[in-house]
């Protein structure tokens, strides 16, 4: 299945093994695993679990969500803007760049069309209909980031990808130029030619893998873009890690931070973090405007669809975080970010609930879990 992407090879695979982060024949996270992050008496979920177990793990219906391009028309006042398109997708326009942040316009965060998490929430805007994109950054190969039929789509205009060690052997292998990719490890940057603008990675807590067989051979990382004016932090997935206090001091402060707050298990809460090790990486990262990402799109976990939101904006404000949680395709500049409006609760008391899909399972080769 060319959706499972390429194993690195060849000069970059020596590339890879020159990092300190790979060991034997993987990545490795290189930070002890804080105390109390994962339940040690929570099992797996099993697959029928996974995809049948569980309530309210969907919406009733279709989200609020606004066509952003309208809003594009406009040059942000701040020259800082970010519109949320779903799960980790984000619009980040950062003193005249657009920076597109894991892109995922597929249906399905799998490998097959036919299995796996389905969207519940359309894209607010088809990707056809996207302004031009200066530079697209990918924080790692699992399929709610790294999109196989997205990433068609863009090769097609040619755009530059900047990514984690080894990723670069799918997007090569899905047309994207290899001139256009550029592959860092942590610490490292690449500046945006003729635009001011870097892109760093930075450690994150996580595993990578599209198959049983590839599991941790691409790297995963957080990034930062920075320009002269204002920087983001873009944490990619990960677990509550106090590196992200060595981030802020080598690369902060943070005009806006994105934070993944969805798809938490007891039996995984090391490589995610959840609404409240949010706010803990947060604070570590020194604070700033947090959007929360990877939530509202797929179910991936076995919590209700809204509970990240409604326990982040719970714990946010006892905690002073200032927390932008714009509606889905609504652009919002951080320094001029209104009060949160808790958008998503007119959903289940409002509309009718969709027909489930018939059980099935997942690919086999699938890995678990998936993100």
């Amino acid at each position: 299945m060319k959706s499972l992407g390429r194993k690195p090879e060849g000069a970059r695979l020596e590339r890879i093994k020159a990092s300190r982060l790979w060991v034997g024949e993987q990545f490795r996270n290189v930070h002890p695993i804080l105390p109390g992050l994962r339940d040690p008496n929570a099992s797996m979920p099993t697959i029928g679990e996974f995809l049948c177990g569980g309530e309210r793990r969907v919406p009733r219906g279709p989200l609020p969500s606004m066509n952003p391009l309208e809003g594009w028309a406009k040059t942000p006042a701040s020259g800082l803007r970010a519109t949320w398109l779903g799960h980790s997708t984000v619009l980040i326009e950062i003193d005249g760049l657009r920076v597109l942040t894991d892109p995922v316009w597929g249906l399905r965060a799998s490998p097959s069309r036919f299995a796996g998490p389905k969207r519940f929430q359309p894209v607010p805007v088809p990707l056809r209909a996207m302004p031009p994109i200066d530079v697209v950054i990918v924080s790692h190969d699992h399929y709610d980031h790294l999109d196989y039929p997205t990433v068609r789509e863009l090769a097609k205009r040619d755009v530059p990808f900047v990514t984690s060690l080894g990723v670069g052997a799918h997007l090569e292998a899905w047309g994207v130029r290899p001139e256009r990719i550029v592959e860092l490890d942590w610490w490292e940057s690449h500046a945006l030619p003729n635009s001011g603008v870097t892109v760093t990675a930075a450690p994150s807590q996580h595993f990578s893998g599209r198959g049983l067989h590839s599991r941790n051979t691409t790297l995963w990382s957080s990034l930062v873009i920075r320009s002269q004016r204002h920087a983001v932090f873009f944490s990619g997935d990960t677990g509550l890690t106090t590196e992200y206090r060595t981030i802020r001091e080598r690369l902060g402060p943070f005009d806006l931070v994105l934070l993944e707050v969805g798809a938490l298990h007891p039996a995984w809460g090391d490589i995610h973090l959840g609404p409240k090790n949010a706010l803990e990486a947060l604070a570590l990262l020194g604070g700033g405007p947090f959007l929360p990402v990877h939530w509202g799109t797929f179910a991936l976990a076995m919590h209700p669809w809204d509970q990240p939101a409604e326990v982040l904006l719970e714990l946010g404000s006892k905690a002073g975080a200032q927390l932008v949680m714009p509606r889905l395709g609504e652009p919002v500049e951080p320094a001029h970010a209104e009060g949160v409006k808790p958008w998503w609760r007119v959903v289940d008391t409002t509309t009718p609930g969709p027909e489930p899909d018939a059980p099935m399972t997942l690919p086999k080769a699938m890995p678990w879990p998936i993100d």
